[in-house]
């Protein structure tokens, strides 16, 4: 990692048939081999809320990975919010 190149938190609001489907361990298995912290998390609407942080490129990769159709469920839209690395968190849950 360099200077041009800091950590960033990515924060996506997956919208589909996400949850009781495995959609956040398979979330947390691929931000895990990416080497990114953060979590997973079932939203009451139905969504799930993935918050990652890391390099800006593995954080564009686990996104690539949310839109490509090789998800558990159906996701049908991911929205995006980029933002500066936040508070530090370990490892990466499901909530």
């Amino acid at each position: 990692m360099t200077l041009a190149d800091p950590d960033v938190r990515l924060t996506a609001w997956v919208h589909g048939h996400v949850q009781g489907v495995g959609f956040r361990w398979w979330t947390r298995s691929r931000a895990l081999e990416l080497g990114l912290t953060g979590y997973a998390s079932n939203q009451p609407d139905g969504r799930v809320l993935v918050v990652a942080q890391g390099p800006r490129d593995a954080c564009e990769q686990l996104l690539q990975l949310l839109n490509s159709g090789k998800t558990p469920g159906h996701v049908d839209k991911v929205v995006v919010d980029w933002s500066p690395r936040g508070e530090a968190i370990r490892g990466f849950g499901e909530r």
